[in-house]
């Protein structure tokens, strides 16, 4: 049999056993360790180690984040649209892993080229980068409700997800560094780059699966209007989307805050900012597991609206500590928060395309996960606003160095803790008015 057949012939009839949950749940690892190493390094590398403008790199990445958004409901649209023998998922995901991790690895080995071919390499390779990342990434998200259809087989199998994820964010952020300063940056894209296609080809070859039901095509094509109308007029989306927007932004605000808050409100060592993200992260991990359990004895909207109250609640404690040892005490207890954020997030948004499913007629993963990604993507710039405001207003004055005005302490505790809390409080009323309350509903073949 041919490996088309093989692929074609590859269909859940019913709910995936534990090894193809945890395959498909291993693309986690290596979709976070490019993402963290991304965002985390690509200004430093191509600032100051290739000496590229700054102000070229910061439209550079404005572009990117534009692409990013835009990309994601158009790239979901197209998926819920096109059918072939192999599905409507597995060929994308198939076809964009190759191209995903040889851009990946591109980024950081440039040719020698001046300041202006710098900045034109890394305008069409972050493009080629963004194009294949959103359409894996949103397709293997888009198998997640197909996969897992119950609040049970979906609390447990986006367990391993959440897992290998974390562990990716973590490595991505602490293992980059490591590896750069031992090898190099060429060294450092290829060994993250043959880490990240073995857990590809892994997780695709045991866990990207779709279902046998799902390849008769017996439905009439959604028109794009239609698309967008039944989306936006979603009851329980829309609440969704805006909780969703404003969650990543609290996170989105915590992480840029905590390095100001290490060196000008703790007066520690700069390093000391990996202790407070690496206790939130770790913490996580158990964290999963705990809201597990949570969802499937209670509900997805119960339980969301506990993960949403433990974290807004956690983060006003950073209002508080003057060591980095009682900020990580704290940053315990948000780890629990953000455990179950990762974990029930994207339950919820299933629930709801379930539902979507029952009254439509149509299964739209793509869109609902595109333009929840178009959405979200406004987090980046809350985030920005909120620090330059906050930054501003408290007097803060980088030529200062490490002796600030007095005011800079409490405004740096306002942007880590109350505004943090202030965007909970919002996702918290949002998913207050989400309106489905059952646990399972019953979907769409």
């Amino acid at each position: 049999m041919s490996l088309a057949a093989r692929i074609r012939d590859r269909r859940l009839d019913a709910a995936p056993t534990r090894a193809q949950s945890m395959a498909f749940g291993a693309s986690g690892f290596p979709i976070q360790l490019m993402a963290q190493t991304f965002s985390a390094f690509v200004v430093y590398f191509y600032v100051a180690h290739l000496a590229v403008p700054a102000e070229w790199v910061a439209a550079a990445m404005i572009a990117h984040g534009i692409l990013n958004a835009l990309l994601n409901p158009l790239v979901g649209a197209l998926s819920d649209r096109i059918r072939t023998p192999w599905g409507r998922r597995v060929p994308w995901i198939g076809l964009g892993i190759v191209p995903l991790v040889v851009a990946f690895v591109l980024v950081w080995m440039p040719p020698s080229l001046s300041a202006a071919g710098l900045i034109a390499w890394f305008l069409v390779v972050v493009a080629v980068y963004d194009i294949a990342f959103v359409v894996v990434v949103l397709n293997i998200s888009a198998l997640f409700p197909e996969i897992f259809r119950t609040t049970r087989e979906r609390a447990r199998g986006n367990v391993p997800r959440q897992v290998f994820a974390i562990v990716g964010m973590i490595l991505g952020t602490a293992g980059a560094p490591l590896l750069y300063d031992s090898i190099g940056w060429p060294g450092m894209a290829l060994a993250l780059g043959f880490v990240c296609l073995v857990l590809f080809v892994w997780s695709f070859g045991g866990g990207m699966l779709e279902r046998r039901g799902e390849r008769v095509v017996g439905e009439t094509q959604m028109r794009w209007t239609a698309q967008l109308r039944y989306t936006f007029a979603n009851r329980a989306f829309v609440p969704y989307v805006l909780g969703s927007l404003f969650v990543q932004t609290a996170i989105a605000v915590i992480l840029a805050a905590i390095p100001f808050y290490v060196r000008y409100s703790l007066h520690a060592a700069e390093g000391e900012s990996s202790i407070l993200l690496g206790v939130i992260f770790v913490v996580a991990i158990p964290a999963i597991f705990l809201w597990s359990k949570v969802v499937q004895l209670t509900s997805p909207r119960a339980a969301l609206l506990w993960a949403v109250g433990v974290f807004g609640v956690a983060v006003l404690g950073y209002l508080v500590p003057a060591s980095v040892l009682g900020a990580a005490l704290v940053g315990v207890a948000v780890g629990v928060g953000v455990g179950g954020l990762l974990q029930l997030m994207e339950v919820v948004l299933a629930q709801i395309i379930d539902d979507d499913a029952a009254r439509t007629g149509h299964r739209r993963e793509g869109v609902y996960f595109g333009v929840n990604g178009f959405v979200v993507r406004g987090s980046v710039v809350l985030q920005a606003i909120v620090a330059a405001w906050v930054l501003n207003a408290s007097g803060f004055d980088a030529s200062l160095g490490d002796v600030q005005p007095d005011a800079v302490d409490g405004g740096i505790r306002i942007m880590l803790a109350v505004v943090p809390m202030a965007f909970t409080a919002l996702a918290w009323v949002c998913f207050f008015l989400y309106p489905i309350r059952a646990r399972d509903l019953v979907a769409a073949p």
